[in-house]
């Protein structure tokens, strides 16, 4: 007779537990509020691990998007962000609208020339001015086997004067700016590699999300 009078009890809990199971399999195919509430914590990580942090041992403009955008550029032409870094920094001092006497703009100083060769339509938009300097810098160091200083100095004062001085020309600013740049970055050679191979050497291995054009 007890265990008959205990039997409803029984199904009663047993009952419950399929409801609970049932509303949680809904839920996670339904628009239930309760469910719904979990999508945001489950965005907010989604998104911190997406987040770009910039490297201890790297630079850094103050500006947490100006960072991610020269460590993506040197993700995707095989550079180190550092040299980047040191570049910017001589040229502009990380300001976007920075405009030189003889016409150069933004913050790796593109005069109009270089502009249009590396497909940078305004020299002022972030992305773009790096994009394009990034590739200038790339291919200064293709062209002069890595030597850091002479593409420096190319970049500065065109690859044409560096062929005909056979090295650094000397104009007393173009030896100044090589100088300041090449002790900031601490390195005279950079190795001309894929962006592949650069994303091992230089430890460049974050995922990045897209950044808003």
């Amino acid at each position: 007779m007890q265990i008959t009078r205990h039997v409803p009890h029984f199904r009663s809990i047993k009952a419950s537990v399929l409801t609970l199971f049932a509303l949680f399999v809904a839920g996670n195919f339904s628009d239930i509020s309760l469910f719904k509430a979990v999508a945001p914590t489950v965005s907010a990580q989604a998104e911190l691990l997406n987040r770009f942090v910039n490297p201890p041992d790297y630079p850094t403009s103050g500006d947490a998007k100006i960072d991610e955008l020269i460590y993506r550029a040197g993700q995707q032409h095989g550079l180190d962000p550092r040299l980047l870094h040191a570049v910017i920094l001589q040229e502009s001092r990380y300001k976007p609208n920075a405009e030189s006497y003889a016409g150069a703009q933004g913050l790796m100083q593109l005069m109009p020339a270089a502009a249009k060769r590396f497909k940078c339509e305004d020299r002022k938009d972030p992305q773009q001015n790096i994009e394009a300097g990034a590739k200038y810098l790339r291919w200064l160091l293709k062209r002069f086997d890595g030597d850091v200083k002479l593409a420096l100095a190319g970049y500065n004062a065109g690859e044409g004067a560096v062929d005909k001085y056979e090295g650094i020309p000397p104009y007393e600013q173009t030896q100044t700016y090589v100088k300041k740049i090449v002790a900031n970055y601490g390195k005279t050679s950079h190795p001309v590699l894929k962006p592949e191979e650069a994303r091992a050497a230089f430890g460049l291995t974050q995922r990045l999300a897209e950044l808003a054009e």
